[in-house]
C-alpha cells in the first residue's frame, strides 16, 4: 500500500502483447540517458532508432520470461538469464538502424560485455520507468523480481550504467561497483552477490 492507501499495481511477466507499451515507456525514459544519446545523438531520429533498439531487446527476452513490468508496462526491467540465448539468429537491428548507429551499438555492446564478470549471472540490461510514472518506486519493484530469480538460482546479478547519478541509486539498492570502463563512454559495472 502507498501512503495514500492505493495498492501498488501487480508486477507481471511481459508477454508479446506488452511490447508497444514497454517500448514506448523505455523510449521516453531514456531520452536523456548518456548511452542512448551516445548511440542515437540526433534528437529527430532518436524516437525511431530507440524504439527499434528497445524492441530488439524486448523481442530477444520476452520468450525467456525475464521481462518484468508494472503499471501496464509503465516501468520495466529487462533481464538476461544466465543461460545463453539461441545462436544463429540474424541481427534484426541491421534492418532498422543506419550503419553509423549500428556501429555505435555494437562497439558499446562489445566494450560492456568484455568488462562483465566471468561465470553465470543474471544481467539487468534495462531498467526504466516512463516519466509519467516516475517517483512511485516501481523501478525498484520490477528490479527486485529479477533479483529474486538470481537469488533463487544462487547466482549474482550484474548491471551496467553510464549515468553517474544512477551509481549512488544502485548502491543504495545493494549494488557494488566491480569495474569501470572509460570507452566508448564512462560506464560502471555493478554487481549484487549471490
Amino acid at each position: 500500500m502507498t501512503d495514500l492507501g492505493r495498492r501498488t499495481p501487480e508486477i507481471t511477466v511481459a508477454t508479446p502483447a506488452d511490447r508497444g507499451r514497454v517500448v514506448d515507456s523505455l523510449v521516453a525514459a531514456f531520452a536523456a540517458d548518456p548511452v542512448l544519446t551516445h548511440l542515437f545523438p540526433d534528437p529527430a531520429s532518436y524516437p525511431g532508432y530507440a524504439a527499434a533498439f528497445f524492441g530488439h531487446l524486448f523481442d530477444k527476452r520476452v520468450g525467456r520470461e525475464s521481462i518484468w513490468t508494472i503499471g501496464g508496462g509503465a516501468s520495466v526491467a529487462i533481464w538476461e538469464p544466465p543461460h545463453p540465448a539461441e545462436p544463429g539468429r540474424a541481427d534484426p537491428l541491421t534492418a532498422h538502424l543506419p550503419a553509423d548507429a549500428l556501429a555505435r551499438v555494437r562497439a558499446y555492446d562489445e566494450a560492456v560485455h568484455a568488462a562483465l564478470p566471468t561465470g553465470p549471472f543474471w544481467y539487468l540490461g534495462v531498467l526504466g520507468t516512463h516519466p509519467d510514472s516516475a517517483g512511485r518506486r516501481w523501478g525498484r519493484a520490477v528490479m527486485r523480481a529479477g533479483l529474486q530469480r538470481a537469488t533463487a538460482d544462487g547466482l549474482p546479478a550484474v548491471l551496467e550504467t553510464s549515468n553517474p547519478a544512477n551509481v549512488e541509486i544502485y548502491r543504495r539498492a545493494g549494488w557494488h561497483v566491480v569495474r569501470e570502463i572509460s570507452e566508448p563512454l564512462p560506464t560502471w559495472i555493478m554487481q549484487q552477490p549471490a
